[in-house]
């Protein structure tokens, strides 16, 4: 009985952090239209440096665990797309093989490096994200039609590697790219749904078979902690439509601009790790 009570005791703060993250990503992911590891990254990550895990520790398992939980969230995504006809499945076809390989090397790339050099680039990355939602919400697209197959092997690859090494889905870089070629906006998002299972699966397989730190959270195989990851999906389903609905009834104009500033205090954060070593 008291191992029992001892061991509720010492799971109870890790149970109850790892629950808040998943309500707090549910809500903005609804809130904000936004979903993937832009959110759940950087909430896990302040949850496991409040937990006292070290954080170079921190950002890597906030990364593989965001990836994991990116596979339900986005088989759940395509199938819903899938239906409205908003998948372009031809250029999926094209992609795969330049995504995978970007993918497999980033989150490889991941697991060797330290981990506050993942630290800095998602800053760069939130806040660079942050920056394009406030100043290009109505700009004119780059370029009139997408690249020849070269520069889409080449757009393929970064947003597999960059998205894979820092545990995020496939819409926060794939829709501002496709979108800057001109790409039917409804597309993008429905094509980037696939996107964000090409990249979340693959890199979670590499976050399981890396070696587990000493110093990470209980429950944790490789990068990818099973605690968080059974307390964040299933809040982050149930609450995700709360948000839409309250989104809905508030002013877009601000709600981006909230999400941005929440985008460059979380990338602040983060680049301050960097910086600090």
């Amino acid at each position: 009985m008291n191992d029992i009570m001892a061991l509720t005791i010492e799971w109870l703060p890790v149970v109850l952090a790892m629950m808040a993250t998943g309500c707090i990503a549910g809500l903005l992911a609804g809130l904000l239209g936004v979903g993937g590891g832009i959110v759940i990254v950087p909430v896990f990550y302040f949850v496991l440096e409040t937990l006292g895990v070290p954080s170079s520790t921190a950002i890597l398992v906030a990364t593989g665990t965001s990836l994991l939980a990116i596979v339900p969230t986005s088989i759940s995504s395509i199938l819903a797309h899938n239906k409205r006809q908003n998948i372009d499945w031809i250029l999926i076809k094209r992609w795969i093989p330049f995504m995978l390989f970007g993918v497999i090397a980033g989150s490889y790339l991941a697991t060797e490096i330290e981990g506050r050099l993942i630290s800095g680039l998602f800053g760069i990355i939130a806040i660079g994200v942050a920056m394009n939602m406030l100043l290009r919400a109505n700009a004119k697209p780059f370029m009139q039609q997408l690249p020849h197959m070269a520069g889409q092997g080449v757009m393929a690859s970064i947003i597999g590697f960059f998205s894979g090494m820092i545990g995020i889905g496939g819409g926060t870089l794939g829709v501002p790219m496709l979108s800057a070629c001109n790409y039917p906006s409804h597309k993008a998002v429905g094509t980037a749904a696939v996107f964000g299972l090409l990249i979340s699966l693959p890199g979670a397989m590499v976050m399981l078979l890396a070696s587990t730190p000493s110093n990470a959270p209980q429950a944790t195989i490789g990068f990818v902690n099973f605690a968080g990851f059974l307390c964040i999906v299933p809040l982050t389903v149930l609450l995700a439509p709360v948000g839409a609905k309250l989104g809905a009834k508030l002013d877009s104009v601000m709600l981006k601009r909230i999400f941005s500033l929440f985008l460059c205090i979380s990338g602040s954060r983060m680049l301050i790790q960097f910086w600090g070593g």
